[in-house]
Parts: structure tokens; sequence; C-alpha cells
């Protein structure tokens, strides 16, 4: 009604300025007049009002997936509901464009990139197919998108993609394409939640925050290169969540059942050895096909972690699966951690210890290749020590000081650059590795390893660090001519999140 009534107003207001009609038009003409302009206005105001498939000389369309014009993705908002997409869904070419996260977009997009120059005093980068060592090389060391998205309130969804040395062009070449993790949860409550899927193995601290912004230094930990082999990831499912026991604690915790460790080539030669420690026997180096269990025998994994007070946490972890191809109990690999966090002001101190036992190692399994019987002990495997036995015990660990701090000279100097949000870090970590505790003449093979780091690193924002570093190698080895040597090392990169 009031429509009607503005309109009329309108209608009536425009007479003056036609004199010829209203000269000679009597009131009812002029009601007559107005009533049939209202008519007309009203019915071409509700046509633009109505839906589409309400307009005249239009067929109504249907809320069918794939049908009707191509949305702009990225501009068109989210609906409140959409129709499923099934197989009974028509529409061709446009069914890409009809999939539930482009009606109703919940995925974020991010990731992170590092970059790092090295100088070593010695010839000992690898260069690769035979070419003599390098002292100094460029690398783009990772490149790694990730995807989160909010499915729904309860299902949760997660991934990362991993490209290591991207500049290189396939796997002859050693560049790494693959899903560092993927998973996807059901939140049933804080202390109890589901997950499945590629899930990073909750061994040891590290392994859970590798990221490269995260770290202070360039350099991985020498224990979570060779003791846990960051990343260690595995198929498989389990549980996760958080208790607060008394006032100020909190205990998290982790428990997953997974594919399984590799333990054995297709030759039975052991891939847990003095020069690679484990990291050849995670399931994403295995040949096997499709990633498959070499074994039917799966892993169990957790980790509980107590923090007593905020700033302070101490964790323990435990890994244990047969790396056996055949299936047989005989060669089961443990790996257990242990790791701790003390933050106070604007010192930290970090660190892990880890112990890995690959029961049976030492010798020949079942179906081996290699020339020796069953249970026999293996002395004619080629290790980073030349022909030995390969161990079955290693361990090691590292202990990392971080002091951050923020000179108020240079805050003053360049208040955008060195203002709140920046800081700079100094750091010194220690580092032992000894990937053959069975070396039993104790001279110490190639996979016993030292080293000391210093460094100073500087975040414009939290999430972003460009780091310089001086390694110190008195126990260290040349993988080119596989010798023991004494080296020293000058790291420099960045690394940002996206």
């Amino acid at each position: 009604m009031r429509i009607r009534s503005i309109l009329g107003a309108l209608v009536i207001a425009s007479l003056p300025v036609m004199p010829a009609w209203a000269e000679n038009m009597t009131p009812e003409d002029i009601k007559k007049l107005v009533d049939e302009a209202v008519t007309k206005r009203l019915q071409e105001h509700e046509r633009r009002e109505a839906p589409p498939e309400q307009r005249e000389g239009e067929a109504a369309s249907t809320t069918e997936p794939g049908i009707g014009a191509l949305p702009e993705v990225g501009k068109d908002l989210r609906t409140e509901s959409q129709p499923a997409l099934s197989f009974g869904s028509t529409g061709s070419g446009r069914l890409v464009y009809a999939k539930p996260f482009v009606s109703a977009p919940k995925a974020i997009v991010g990731g992170y990139m590092d970059m790092q120059f090295r100088s070593q005093r010695k010839a000992s980068i690898e260069a690769g197919d035979g070419r003599p060592g390098i002292t100094n090389n460029f690398d783009q060391q990772r490149f790694v998108p990730f995807i989160y998205a909010d499915v729904t309130e309860h299902v949760k969804f997660a991934t990362e993609i991993e490209v290591e040395h991207g500049v290189r062009e396939n796997s002859l070449n050693e560049i790494e394409v693959s899903l560092e993790f993927g998973f996807i949860d059901y939140l049933v409550n804080e202390p109890f939640n589901l997950r499945a899927g590629i899930l990073l193995m909750p061994l040891g601290k590290f392994n859970l925050l590798h990221d490269s912004p995260l770290n202070d230094l360039t350099d991985r930990p020498l224990v979570s290169q060779l003791i846990i082999p960051s990343t260690m990831s595995e198929t498989g499912a389990g549980f996760y969540g958080t208790f607060y026991p008394g006032r100020t604690g909190k205990v998290d915790y982790e428990l997953y059942v997974t594919t399984g460790p590799c333990g054995y080539g297709s030759n039975g030669t052991p891939l847990v050895n003095e020069a690679n420690g484990t990291s050849q026997g995670r399931q994403r180096t295995c040949a096997g096909h499709d990633g498959a269990d070499i074994n039917n025998g799966k892993s169990v994994v957790g980790r509980l972690a107590y923090s007593p007070m905020l700033g302070v946490e101490v964790g323990g972890s435990s890994y244990y699966g047969n790396a056996n191809n055949n299936g047989s109990n005989y060669a089961p690999l443990n790996i257990t951690a242990l790791d701790w966090t003390i933050q106070r002001g604007p010192f930290e101190v970090i660190g892990e210890a880890a112990w890995a036992y690959a029961r049976g190692n030492s010798r020949a399994v079942q179906g081996n290749t290699i020339g020796f019987a069953p249970g026999s002990l293996l002395t004619a495997i080629g290790g980073n020590s030349g022909m030995g036995t390969p161990p079955q015990r290693m361990n090691g660990f590292y202990i990392q000081g971080n002091y951050h701090f923020m000179p108020e000279f240079l805050t003053n100097l360049s208040p955008k650059r060195f203002g709140p949000g920046s800081t700079l870090t100094a750091v010194i970590r220690y580092d032992r590795v000894n990937t053959n505790l069975d070396d039993s003449n104790k001279t110490g093979g190639f996979g016993n390893l030292e080293q000391i780091s210093f460094g100073l690193n500087y975040r414009p924002i939290e999430d972003a660090a460009i780091k310089l570093s001086y390694q110190y190698q008195p126990m260290a080895f040349n993988p080119n001519t596989l010798e023991r040597i004494h080296d020293s090392a000058v790291v420099m990169s960045v690394a940002t999140y996206f």
C-alpha cells in the first residue's frame, strides 16, 4: 500500500508537465490514469524483485549443481545452503565449479619457504654423480604450501605439500615432492579427538614443530636428522587430546596406529645403518608399492607432555614397529625420545634426546639375496665406515639456548624496522649423535658426530627470519671421500611463512 501511494503521488506530480492532457481531463479520467500507471509500475517492480525462476518469459531454473551461470570464484559470497553434488547431477563441464568449496569457501591456503647459502671449510658438500665435493652452494631447501579447512564445526582438514630442492627436475636429481602430512580430524571434545590420514609422528617435539621459520638456526639438529628423521610421517589413525590437572598444569597426548617402518631393501640389505641412521627406514622412503605395509605389522607411536606452568614443558614419546619384510617379529624398530622446553623472559632452553634400537638389524633376514643365511651375522654390508656389521643401537641429543633481545639504539634508529614485533635472537646449540653404539672397537665410526653452532637471527616479524650461523664441527665426515674430518661452516638463510 505504501509503494502504491508513493507511485500515485509521483504520477500526480508529473501531470503539470503535461498540460495538454491535464486541461481536458475530468477527475474520473485522472483517477483512472493514476490507477493504470500505478498498476503498471507495481508490476514492473514485482518482476524486478522476483527470483530468476519467477520472472516473466524465463524458464524456471533448478537448484541442481552445475546448472546456471558460472560463479565468480573468489568473489561470490557464501550461501546459507547449497545443493549437494552427486552422481545424479548434470551440467557437463560446469560440474567442476559445482564443488562445495566454490559456493561456500572454507579453506585457507598458506605455507612457508626457505633458502640458504652454505660455505664449508672443506669440500664436504656433495655435488652428486661422482663429482668431487664442493665448498659452497646456494640451495632452495624447502617450499611448503599448506591448506587448512573447517569442513564443519567438528570436521577439520589439514595438509602440507613439501617440495625440496625445487630447482631440480625429477627424483633422479633428488627433488622431493610429497605430502608432509594430510589428515582429517573429528573433534569430540578437548580431552578426546579422532585423527586419520598421513600423520606427523609425535616422536619428540621437533618432528611436530620443524618449520623453518619457527627455528632459530638454519640446520635441523643432528638427532632430528639421523635418530628421529624429520620429517617422519606415516599413514594411520588414532586420537589426541588435552587435560588440565591442577590449577596451572596441562597434559597433552597423542596416540596412533600407523603403517610401520621399512627396515630392509628388497634384497634384504638393512636400511638402518651407520651412514643414514634411521632416516631410510621411514614409510616415505620405502620402495613398497604405494606405500603399502611391507609385512602386515602395524606400528604404535605416542607422546605424553606435561606442562606444570606456562613456559615449562617436558615430553616423553616412543615408537615401536616391525621393520622386517617377511612379517616375522624378528627385527622390531624402537625409538624413544625425551624433549624439554623452558622459557623465562627473553631466555629459552630447548632440547631433545633420542635412543633407537633396531633389534636383529645386524643379522640377515629371510628372503635376502645378499649371500647370507637367515640369522647369520652380516659383516659385508657397506656403510659410511666401509664394510662392517650394521648397527642395532644408536642415540643422540641436542641442547639449545636462545636469548631474544632488541637494542634500544636500533629502535631509535629505525622504529619501522626494529620496533614492536621485531626481535634479534642469539643462539648456541650443542649436537651429538652416534649411529653405531655397537662398534666393538670403540674407535668411533663415521656416525659419531659432534657439532657446536653459534647463531644470530633477525625477525622483522615473528613469522619471518634472516639467519646467520657458524658451525664448528670437531667430529664430522666427508661423504665424498668417506673420510673422518675436522670441519666448520658458515650458513646464511632466510625463511618466512606466507
